[in-house]
Protein backbone atom coordinates (compact mmCIF):
# COMPACT_ATOMS: atom_id res chain seq x y z
CA UNK A 1 0.00 0.00 0.00
CA UNK A 2 1.45 3.41 -0.94
CA UNK A 3 2.61 5.52 2.01
CA UNK A 4 0.03 8.26 1.43
CA UNK A 5 -2.88 5.83 1.44
CA UNK A 6 -1.53 4.04 4.49
CA UNK A 7 -1.17 7.32 6.40
CA UNK A 8 -4.71 8.36 5.47
CA UNK A 9 -6.03 5.01 6.67
CA UNK A 10 -4.16 5.43 9.97
CA UNK A 11 -5.70 8.88 10.46
CA UNK A 12 -9.19 7.53 9.80
CA UNK A 13 -8.67 4.58 12.15
CA UNK A 14 -7.29 6.90 14.86
CA UNK A 15 -10.67 8.65 14.93
CA UNK A 16 -12.25 5.47 16.29
CA UNK A 17 -10.48 5.73 19.64
CA UNK A 18 -12.03 9.02 20.90
CA UNK A 19 -15.38 8.18 19.35
CA UNK A 20 -15.48 4.83 21.15
CA UNK A 21 -14.47 6.49 24.40
CA UNK A 22 -17.17 9.17 24.13
CA UNK A 23 -19.85 6.65 23.18
CA UNK A 24 -18.95 4.35 26.07
CA UNK A 25 -19.13 7.24 28.53
CA UNK A 26 -22.42 8.37 26.98
CA UNK A 27 -23.87 4.92 27.58
CA UNK A 28 -22.49 4.72 31.13
CA UNK A 29 -23.54 8.20 32.28
CA UNK A 30 -26.53 9.12 30.10
CA UNK A 31 -27.82 5.63 29.39
CA UNK A 32 -29.00 6.63 25.93
CA UNK A 33 -27.86 8.39 22.78
CA UNK A 34 -28.30 12.15 22.76
CA UNK A 35 -26.86 15.59 22.11
CA UNK A 36 -24.72 17.46 24.66
CA UNK A 37 -26.43 20.78 23.82
CA UNK A 38 -30.01 21.84 23.28
CA UNK A 39 -28.79 23.95 20.33
CA UNK A 40 -28.19 20.76 18.33
CA UNK A 41 -31.94 20.16 18.29
CA UNK A 42 -32.43 23.67 16.88
CA UNK A 43 -30.44 22.73 13.78
CA UNK A 44 -32.45 19.53 13.48
CA UNK A 45 -35.73 21.45 13.71
CA UNK A 46 -34.69 23.81 10.90
CA UNK A 47 -33.48 20.84 8.84
CA UNK A 48 -36.77 18.97 9.25
CA UNK A 49 -38.80 22.00 8.22
CA UNK A 50 -36.60 22.46 5.17
CA UNK A 51 -37.09 18.91 3.90
CA UNK A 52 -40.82 19.02 4.71
CA UNK A 53 -41.27 22.06 2.46
CA UNK A 54 -41.71 24.66 5.22
CA UNK A 55 -38.66 26.64 4.14
CA UNK A 56 -35.92 27.96 6.41
CA UNK A 57 -38.25 28.35 9.36
CA UNK A 58 -38.52 27.26 12.96
CA UNK A 59 -42.29 27.51 13.18
CA UNK A 60 -43.48 26.28 9.77
CA UNK A 61 -44.56 29.16 7.56
CA UNK A 62 -42.52 31.78 9.47
CA UNK A 63 -39.15 32.21 7.71
CA UNK A 64 -36.40 33.39 10.03
CA UNK A 65 -32.61 33.60 9.98
CA UNK A 66 -32.25 31.76 13.27
CA UNK A 67 -29.06 29.76 12.68
CA UNK A 68 -25.60 31.19 13.28
CA UNK A 69 -24.26 28.28 11.20
CA UNK A 70 -26.63 28.22 8.22
CA UNK A 71 -24.30 26.07 6.10
CA UNK A 72 -24.41 23.29 8.70
CA UNK A 73 -28.20 23.59 8.94
CA UNK A 74 -28.59 23.24 5.16
CA UNK A 75 -26.08 20.39 4.99
CA UNK A 76 -27.90 18.63 7.82
CA UNK A 77 -31.13 19.03 5.87
CA UNK A 78 -29.45 17.29 2.93
CA UNK A 79 -28.49 14.38 5.16
CA UNK A 80 -31.98 14.33 6.66
CA UNK A 81 -33.48 14.15 3.17
CA UNK A 82 -31.58 10.89 2.63
CA UNK A 83 -31.73 9.31 6.08
CA UNK A 84 -34.37 11.29 7.98
CA UNK A 85 -33.95 14.07 10.58
CA UNK A 86 -32.57 12.20 13.56
CA UNK A 87 -29.82 12.04 16.14
CA UNK A 88 -28.11 9.28 14.19
CA UNK A 89 -28.09 11.28 10.96
CA UNK A 90 -26.48 14.27 12.65
CA UNK A 91 -23.89 12.13 14.42
CA UNK A 92 -22.91 10.11 11.34
CA UNK A 93 -22.47 13.33 9.39
CA UNK A 94 -20.40 14.78 12.23
CA UNK A 95 -18.10 11.76 12.33
CA UNK A 96 -17.65 11.84 8.54
CA UNK A 97 -16.79 15.55 8.64
CA UNK A 98 -14.35 14.98 11.49
CA UNK A 99 -12.48 12.31 9.57
CA UNK A 100 -12.53 14.58 6.51
CA UNK A 101 -11.14 17.42 8.62
CA UNK A 102 -8.35 15.22 9.94
CA UNK A 103 -7.38 14.11 6.43
CA UNK A 104 -7.50 17.72 5.20
CA UNK A 105 -5.29 18.82 8.12
CA UNK A 106 -2.79 16.09 7.27
CA UNK A 107 -2.78 17.20 3.63
CA UNK A 108 -2.41 20.87 4.61
CA UNK A 109 0.60 20.03 6.78
CA UNK A 110 2.23 18.22 3.86
CA UNK A 111 1.48 21.12 1.50
CA UNK A 112 3.22 23.50 3.92
CA UNK A 113 6.38 21.39 4.00
CA UNK A 114 5.87 19.15 7.01
CA UNK A 115 7.49 15.73 7.02
CA UNK A 116 5.33 12.65 6.55
CA UNK A 117 5.57 11.76 10.24
CA UNK A 118 4.60 15.20 11.54
CA UNK A 119 1.79 15.52 9.00
CA UNK A 120 0.49 12.15 10.18
CA UNK A 121 0.76 13.43 13.75
CA UNK A 122 -1.26 16.53 12.80
CA UNK A 123 -4.02 14.39 11.30
CA UNK A 124 -4.18 12.08 14.31
CA UNK A 125 -3.91 15.08 16.64
CA UNK A 126 -7.02 16.49 14.97
CA UNK A 127 -9.09 13.40 15.78
CA UNK A 128 -7.68 13.18 19.32
CA UNK A 129 -8.41 16.81 20.21
CA UNK A 130 -11.15 16.77 22.85
CA UNK A 131 -13.17 19.70 21.41
CA UNK A 132 -13.19 18.11 17.94
CA UNK A 133 -14.07 14.65 19.27
CA UNK A 134 -16.91 16.31 21.23
CA UNK A 135 -17.93 18.20 18.11
CA UNK A 136 -18.08 15.07 15.97
CA UNK A 137 -20.95 13.67 18.07
CA UNK A 138 -22.51 16.95 19.18
CA UNK A 139 -24.85 17.56 16.24
CA UNK A 140 -23.22 21.00 15.92
CA UNK A 141 -21.22 22.75 13.21
CA UNK A 142 -17.80 22.20 14.83
CA UNK A 143 -16.34 19.55 12.46
CA UNK A 144 -17.71 21.29 9.36
CA UNK A 145 -16.04 24.60 10.23
CA UNK A 146 -12.76 22.85 11.07
CA UNK A 147 -12.82 20.92 7.78
CA UNK A 148 -13.36 24.10 5.77
CA UNK A 149 -10.50 25.90 7.53
CA UNK A 150 -8.19 22.96 6.82
CA UNK A 151 -9.22 22.92 3.15
CA UNK A 152 -8.67 26.68 2.94
CA UNK A 153 -5.12 26.13 4.21
CA UNK A 154 -4.55 23.55 1.46
CA UNK A 155 -5.80 26.05 -1.16
CA UNK A 156 -3.63 28.80 0.35
CA UNK A 157 -0.54 26.59 0.19
CA UNK A 158 -1.20 26.06 -3.52
CA UNK A 159 -1.89 29.79 -3.99
CA UNK A 160 -5.37 29.11 -5.39
CA UNK A 161 -6.89 32.51 -4.70
CA UNK A 162 -10.48 31.79 -5.72
CA UNK A 163 -10.60 28.46 -3.88
CA UNK A 164 -9.06 30.02 -0.78
CA UNK A 165 -11.67 32.79 -0.79
CA UNK A 166 -14.51 30.36 -1.52
CA UNK A 167 -13.56 28.00 1.32
CA UNK A 168 -12.97 30.88 3.72
CA UNK A 169 -16.45 32.22 2.96
CA UNK A 170 -18.00 28.79 3.50
CA UNK A 171 -16.18 28.59 6.83
CA UNK A 172 -17.84 31.90 7.82
CA UNK A 173 -21.24 30.39 7.00
CA UNK A 174 -20.34 27.45 9.24
CA UNK A 175 -18.88 29.52 12.10
CA UNK A 176 -18.99 33.34 11.88
CA UNK A 177 -15.82 33.76 13.96
CA UNK A 178 -13.96 32.37 10.94
CA UNK A 179 -14.39 35.82 9.41
CA UNK A 180 -11.29 36.86 11.38
CA UNK A 181 -9.26 34.37 9.33
CA UNK A 182 -10.35 35.59 5.89
CA UNK A 183 -8.24 38.81 5.76
CA UNK A 184 -5.15 36.88 6.91
CA UNK A 185 -5.60 34.41 4.06
CA UNK A 186 -5.64 37.34 1.63
CA UNK A 187 -2.72 39.42 2.91
CA UNK A 188 -0.45 36.44 3.48
CA UNK A 189 0.18 36.27 -0.25
CA UNK A 190 1.19 39.06 -2.59
CA UNK A 191 -1.54 41.68 -2.40
CA UNK A 192 -2.54 43.56 -5.54
CA UNK A 193 -5.71 45.46 -6.28
CA UNK A 194 -7.05 42.79 -8.70
CA UNK A 195 -6.32 39.96 -6.25
CA UNK A 196 -7.89 41.86 -3.35
CA UNK A 197 -11.00 42.66 -5.38
CA UNK A 198 -11.33 39.08 -6.61
CA UNK A 199 -10.89 37.59 -3.12
CA UNK A 200 -13.34 40.04 -1.55
CA UNK A 201 -15.81 39.57 -4.39
CA UNK A 202 -15.85 35.80 -4.01
CA UNK A 203 -16.38 36.05 -0.24
CA UNK A 204 -19.20 38.56 -0.65
CA UNK A 205 -20.96 36.52 -3.33
CA UNK A 206 -20.87 33.39 -1.19
CA UNK A 207 -22.20 35.00 1.98
CA UNK A 208 -24.61 37.39 0.20
CA UNK A 209 -27.64 35.02 0.25
CA UNK A 210 -27.34 34.54 4.02
CA UNK A 211 -26.96 38.28 4.58
CA UNK A 212 -29.97 39.04 2.37
CA UNK A 213 -32.10 36.45 4.17
CA UNK A 214 -31.11 37.90 7.55
CA UNK A 215 -31.98 41.42 6.39
CA UNK A 216 -35.35 40.23 5.10
CA UNK A 217 -36.37 38.25 8.19
CA UNK A 218 -34.49 39.88 11.06
CA UNK A 219 -33.78 43.40 9.78
CA UNK A 220 -30.04 42.97 10.39
CA UNK A 221 -27.20 41.60 8.22
CA UNK A 222 -26.62 38.76 10.72
CA UNK A 223 -28.99 36.07 12.04
CA UNK A 224 -31.23 36.72 15.02
CA UNK A 225 -29.03 34.31 16.96
CA UNK A 226 -26.11 36.73 16.62
CA UNK A 227 -28.21 39.85 17.29
CA UNK A 228 -29.66 38.31 20.44
CA UNK A 229 -26.29 37.21 21.83
CA UNK A 230 -24.20 40.36 21.38
CA UNK A 231 -23.53 41.72 24.85
CA UNK A 232 -21.24 44.64 24.07
CA UNK A 233 -18.12 45.31 22.06
CA UNK A 234 -17.89 47.50 19.00
CA UNK A 235 -20.91 45.93 17.30
CA UNK A 236 -22.87 46.27 20.53
CA UNK A 237 -21.84 49.92 20.67
CA UNK A 238 -23.34 50.45 17.21
CA UNK A 239 -26.59 48.93 18.56
CA UNK A 240 -26.60 51.33 21.49
CA UNK A 241 -25.08 48.99 24.09
CA UNK A 242 -22.56 51.32 25.72
CA UNK A 243 -20.19 49.94 28.33
CA UNK A 244 -17.18 51.36 30.22
CA UNK A 245 -14.12 51.89 28.05
CA UNK A 246 -12.03 49.88 30.50
CA UNK A 247 -14.31 46.88 30.00
CA UNK A 248 -14.32 47.18 26.23
CA UNK A 249 -10.61 47.75 25.68
CA UNK A 250 -8.90 46.05 28.63
CA UNK A 251 -10.86 43.88 31.07
CA UNK A 252 -12.77 41.73 28.59
CA UNK A 253 -9.89 41.26 26.08
CA UNK A 254 -7.61 40.24 28.95
CA UNK A 255 -10.25 37.86 30.32
CA UNK A 256 -10.83 36.33 26.87
CA UNK A 257 -7.09 35.90 26.29
CA UNK A 258 -6.67 34.12 29.65
CA UNK A 259 -9.65 31.91 28.85
CA UNK A 260 -8.17 31.14 25.42
CA UNK A 261 -4.89 30.00 26.97
CA UNK A 262 -6.73 27.90 29.56
CA UNK A 263 -8.78 26.25 26.79
CA UNK A 264 -5.63 25.45 24.82
CA UNK A 265 -4.10 23.92 27.96
CA UNK A 266 -7.21 21.78 28.52
CA UNK A 267 -6.98 20.56 24.91
CA UNK A 268 -3.27 19.79 25.01
CA UNK A 269 -0.60 21.09 27.40
CA UNK A 270 1.85 21.58 24.53
CA UNK A 271 -0.43 23.90 22.54
CA UNK A 272 0.08 27.19 24.44
CA UNK A 273 3.74 26.37 25.18
CA UNK A 274 4.69 25.58 21.58
CA UNK A 275 2.38 27.95 19.72
CA UNK A 276 4.50 31.11 19.69
CA UNK A 277 7.84 29.48 18.81
CA UNK A 278 5.96 27.18 16.44
CA UNK A 279 4.48 30.11 14.55
CA UNK A 280 7.90 31.81 14.31
CA UNK A 281 9.49 28.66 12.87
CA UNK A 282 6.48 28.01 10.64
CA UNK A 283 6.77 31.58 9.27
CA UNK A 284 10.44 31.02 8.44
CA UNK A 285 9.81 27.64 6.83
CA UNK A 286 6.41 28.19 5.22
CA UNK A 287 6.79 31.86 4.42
CA UNK A 288 4.61 34.84 5.16
CA UNK A 289 1.36 33.19 4.05
CA UNK A 290 1.38 30.52 6.76
CA UNK A 291 2.85 32.91 9.34
CA UNK A 292 0.19 35.56 8.85
CA UNK A 293 -2.60 32.97 8.91
CA UNK A 294 -1.18 31.45 12.11
CA UNK A 295 -1.18 34.86 13.80
CA UNK A 296 -4.98 34.62 13.82
CA UNK A 297 -4.50 32.20 16.71
CA UNK A 298 -3.59 35.26 18.80
CA UNK A 299 -6.05 37.64 17.14
CA UNK A 300 -9.04 35.32 17.63
CA UNK A 301 -9.71 35.84 21.38
CA UNK A 302 -9.10 39.58 21.07
CA UNK A 303 -11.42 39.82 18.08
CA UNK A 304 -14.13 37.94 19.95
CA UNK A 305 -13.75 40.29 22.92
CA UNK A 306 -13.67 43.54 20.96
CA UNK A 307 -16.16 42.99 18.15
CA UNK A 308 -19.21 41.06 19.35
CA UNK A 309 -18.61 39.42 22.73
CA UNK A 310 -21.03 36.82 23.98
CA UNK A 311 -19.17 34.05 25.78
CA UNK A 312 -15.40 33.44 26.11
CA UNK A 313 -13.46 31.20 23.67
CA UNK A 314 -13.82 28.07 25.82
CA UNK A 315 -17.63 28.29 25.98
CA UNK A 316 -19.38 24.98 25.23
CA UNK A 317 -16.16 23.02 24.69
CA UNK A 318 -14.75 25.86 22.61
CA UNK A 319 -17.22 25.46 19.76
CA UNK A 320 -16.64 29.10 18.79
CA UNK A 321 -12.90 28.42 18.57
CA UNK A 322 -12.30 24.78 17.60
CA UNK A 323 -12.29 25.61 13.88
CA UNK A 324 -8.80 27.09 14.41
CA UNK A 325 -7.26 23.87 15.73
CA UNK A 326 -6.31 22.70 12.18
CA UNK A 327 -4.38 25.96 11.76
CA UNK A 328 -2.51 25.37 15.04
CA UNK A 329 -1.73 21.77 14.10
CA UNK A 330 -0.46 22.70 10.64
CA UNK A 331 1.78 25.44 12.06
CA UNK A 332 3.17 23.12 14.75
CA UNK A 333 3.70 20.29 12.27
CA UNK A 334 5.70 22.61 10.03
CA UNK A 335 7.77 23.82 12.95
CA UNK A 336 8.40 20.30 14.29
CA UNK A 337 9.66 19.24 10.87
CA UNK A 338 12.64 21.57 11.37
CA UNK A 339 13.82 19.51 14.35
CA UNK A 340 16.26 16.59 14.13
CA UNK A 341 14.43 13.34 13.27
CA UNK A 342 14.76 11.77 16.74
CA UNK A 343 13.62 14.94 18.51
CA UNK A 344 10.80 15.35 15.98
CA UNK A 345 9.46 11.87 16.69
CA UNK A 346 9.61 12.55 20.42
CA UNK A 347 7.68 15.81 20.05
CA UNK A 348 4.97 14.19 17.91
CA UNK A 349 4.59 11.23 20.27
CA UNK A 350 4.59 13.54 23.29
CA UNK A 351 1.87 15.72 21.77
CA UNK A 352 -0.30 12.69 20.99
CA UNK A 353 0.19 11.20 24.46
CA UNK A 354 -0.89 14.47 26.08
CA UNK A 355 -3.93 14.55 23.79
CA UNK A 356 -4.86 11.05 24.95
CA UNK A 357 -4.51 12.07 28.59
CA UNK A 358 -7.02 14.90 28.07
CA UNK A 359 -9.58 12.77 26.21
CA UNK A 360 -11.24 11.04 29.22
CA UNK A 361 -12.18 14.40 30.74
CA UNK A 362 -13.63 15.50 27.39
CA UNK A 363 -15.60 12.25 27.23
CA UNK A 364 -17.00 12.85 30.72
CA UNK A 365 -18.07 16.39 29.82
CA UNK A 366 -19.72 15.14 26.64
CA UNK A 367 -21.57 12.35 28.46
CA UNK A 368 -22.84 14.62 31.25
CA UNK A 369 -24.00 17.09 28.61
CA UNK A 370 -26.03 14.35 26.94
CA UNK A 371 -27.41 13.24 30.31
CA UNK A 372 -28.50 16.78 31.21
CA UNK A 373 -30.20 17.52 27.90
CA UNK A 374 -31.93 14.13 27.77
CA UNK A 375 -33.12 14.40 31.38
CA UNK A 376 -34.43 17.94 31.00
CA UNK A 377 -35.19 19.28 27.51
CA UNK A 378 -35.76 15.93 25.78
CA UNK A 379 -37.88 14.68 28.67
CA UNK A 380 -39.96 17.85 28.62
CA UNK A 381 -40.40 17.55 24.85
CA UNK A 382 -41.99 14.13 25.32
CA UNK A 383 -44.05 15.39 28.26
CA UNK A 384 -45.43 18.27 26.18
CA UNK A 385 -46.21 15.88 23.31
CA UNK A 386 -48.30 13.78 25.67
CA UNK A 387 -49.96 16.47 27.81
CA UNK A 388 -50.34 19.66 25.77
CA UNK A 389 -52.89 20.21 22.96
CA UNK A 390 -51.25 20.15 19.48
CA UNK A 391 -52.37 23.69 18.72
CA UNK A 392 -51.09 25.18 21.98
CA UNK A 393 -48.31 27.74 21.71
CA UNK A 394 -45.32 27.45 24.01
CA UNK A 395 -43.07 30.23 25.23
CA UNK A 396 -39.60 28.81 25.88
CA UNK A 397 -36.13 29.90 26.85
CA UNK A 398 -34.65 26.65 25.45
CA UNK A 399 -36.30 25.99 22.12
CA UNK A 400 -34.44 22.97 20.74
CA UNK A 401 -35.55 19.53 21.92
CA UNK A 402 -38.92 20.67 23.26
CA UNK A 403 -39.99 22.14 19.90
CA UNK A 404 -38.52 19.31 17.80
CA UNK A 405 -40.06 16.47 19.80
CA UNK A 406 -43.42 18.08 20.59
CA UNK A 407 -43.94 19.80 17.20
CA UNK A 408 -45.75 22.64 18.98
CA UNK A 409 -45.45 26.25 17.75
CA UNK A 410 -43.07 28.19 19.96
CA UNK A 411 -42.19 31.70 21.05
CA UNK A 412 -38.48 32.04 21.78
CA UNK A 413 -38.05 34.26 24.82
CA UNK A 414 -34.34 34.64 24.06
CA UNK A 415 -35.00 35.94 20.53
CA UNK A 416 -32.99 33.36 18.58
CA UNK A 417 -35.93 32.51 16.31
CA UNK A 418 -38.40 35.17 17.49
CA UNK A 419 -36.67 38.42 16.52
CA UNK A 420 -39.77 40.48 17.41
CA UNK A 421 -38.94 40.05 21.10
CA UNK A 422 -35.45 41.57 20.84
CA UNK A 423 -36.55 45.19 21.51
CA UNK A 424 -38.49 43.96 24.56
CA UNK A 425 -35.50 42.01 25.85
CA UNK A 426 -33.49 45.22 26.10
CA UNK A 427 -35.88 46.19 28.92
CA UNK A 428 -34.94 43.07 30.87
CA UNK A 429 -37.38 40.70 32.53
CA UNK A 430 -40.15 43.28 32.56
CA UNK A 431 -39.94 43.64 28.79
CA UNK A 432 -40.17 39.87 28.35
CA UNK A 433 -43.25 39.81 30.60
CA UNK A 434 -44.83 42.55 28.51
CA UNK A 435 -44.17 40.60 25.30
CA UNK A 436 -45.76 37.50 26.85
CA UNK A 437 -48.84 39.53 27.78
CA UNK A 438 -49.16 40.70 24.17
CA UNK A 439 -48.63 37.25 22.61
CA UNK A 440 -50.54 35.25 25.22
CA UNK A 441 -49.19 31.70 24.73
CA UNK A 442 -50.99 28.92 26.58
CA UNK A 443 -47.86 27.53 28.29
CA UNK A 444 -44.53 28.94 29.42
CA UNK A 445 -41.56 26.61 29.98
CA UNK A 446 -38.54 28.35 31.46
CA UNK A 447 -35.80 28.33 34.07
CA UNK A 448 -37.38 30.16 37.04
CA UNK A 449 -33.90 31.36 37.97
CA UNK A 450 -33.82 33.38 34.74
CA UNK A 451 -37.19 35.05 35.35
CA UNK A 452 -37.63 35.17 39.15
CA UNK A 453 -40.08 38.08 39.27
CA UNK A 454 -42.24 36.91 36.40
CA UNK A 455 -42.48 33.28 37.58
CA UNK A 456 -43.31 34.30 41.15
CA UNK A 457 -46.70 35.69 40.06
CA UNK A 458 -48.63 32.48 40.69
CA UNK A 459 -51.99 34.09 39.92
CA UNK A 460 -50.72 34.48 36.34
CA UNK A 461 -48.26 31.62 35.83
CA UNK A 462 -49.31 28.38 37.50
CA UNK A 463 -46.62 25.65 37.70
CA UNK A 464 -47.91 22.29 36.53
CA UNK A 465 -44.73 20.24 35.95
CA UNK A 466 -41.00 20.55 36.58
CA UNK A 467 -37.66 18.85 36.07
CA UNK A 468 -34.67 19.31 38.35
CA UNK A 469 -31.19 18.02 37.55
CA UNK A 470 -29.29 16.51 40.51
CA UNK A 471 -26.03 17.32 38.71
CA UNK A 472 -26.20 20.20 36.25
CA UNK A 473 -23.26 20.56 33.86
CA UNK A 474 -24.62 22.28 30.74
CA UNK A 475 -28.20 23.48 31.32
CA UNK A 476 -28.84 27.16 31.94
CA UNK A 477 -30.16 26.30 35.42
CA UNK A 478 -30.80 23.13 37.40
CA UNK A 479 -34.60 23.43 37.29
CA UNK A 480 -37.01 23.99 34.42
CA UNK A 481 -40.74 24.43 35.06
CA UNK A 482 -43.85 24.17 32.88
CA UNK A 483 -46.32 26.95 33.67
CA UNK A 484 -49.83 27.39 32.43
CA UNK A 485 -50.60 31.01 31.58
CA UNK A 486 -53.88 31.78 33.34
CA UNK A 487 -54.30 35.32 32.13
CA UNK A 488 -52.40 37.56 29.74
CA UNK A 489 -51.30 40.16 32.24
CA UNK A 490 -47.87 38.94 33.20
Amino acid sequence: MPNARRDSLLVALAALLPLLLLLLQERRIAGAIGFPLDDSWIHLQFARNLIEGAGFSYNPGQPVAGSTAPLWTVLLAGGALVAGPSLVTAKVMGVALTIGGALATQRAALEWGASRATALGAGVGFTWAGPLAWGSLSGMEVPLAALLVALALVALARDRLIWTAFLAALAVLARPEALLLAPALLIGRRVTVPRALLFTGVVMVVIAPAVAFSLATVGAPVPATAVAKVEGGLIGWLRGIHEPAATLWFRRPWAFMRDWVAWLVSTNWLLPLALLPGIVVAWRRGGRALGVAACVLFVHPLGMALLAPYRPPSFQEGRYSAHLLPLALVALAGAASALPPRVRRGVVLGYLMLALVALPRAADRYAWGVQNINAMQVHLGHWVAGHVPPSARLALNDIGAIAFISRRPVIDLMGLVTPDILPYRREGEEGVARYLAEQCPQFVIVFPAWFPTMTSRREVLVPIYSVKLPRNEVAGAAEMVVYELKRCTV
